[in-house]
């Protein structure tokens, strides 16, 4: 698989995930939908590292991957971003963990404000990557 056809499923994948969690928000499925909205970020985050010309560490921290995107691009917005959203990104990845692991009930509420960060990360991260 050439880097284009990587980044253009993590890509397809991301976008799926996110589709997901809106899917099983409606449900009420609030759990499942964080852990959804963490996978849409991890892997939009890998796809971008692909974009900018990079690899992608065998990671699952979200905190970590954008942290090496804004070493890349030398944009100090997205250290800003990790810096102001660094609570909600380390919720994501309790999230990824604790999905396997240990029982957590997510509320609506808190899946809102995670999908709102996760939206605005993806935005920001796709502006300063090109």
């Amino acid at each position: 698989m050439s880097k284009l056809e990587e980044y253009e499923a993590l890509l397809r994948r991301s976008n799926g995930f996110l589709e997901t969690a809106l899917m099983q928000a409606r449900a009420g499925m609030y759990d499942l939908a964080v852990f959804s909205l963490e996978q849409s970020l991890q892997l939009f985050l890998k796809a971008m590292l692909l974009r900018a010309g990079s690899d992608y560490p065998r990671t699952h921290s979200v905190r970590r991957l954008l942290e090496l995107l804004t070493e890349i691009t030398g944009r100090s917005e997205l250290r800003e971003l990790a810096s102001r959203y660094s609570v909600e990104l380390g919720a994501l990845e309790d999230a990824y963990i604790s999905s396997r692991y240990v029982p957590r009930v997510y509320t609506e509420e808190e899946f809102e404000r995670l999908r709102a960060v996760v939206e605005e990360v993806r935005s920001n991260v796709e502006r300063s990557v090109r």
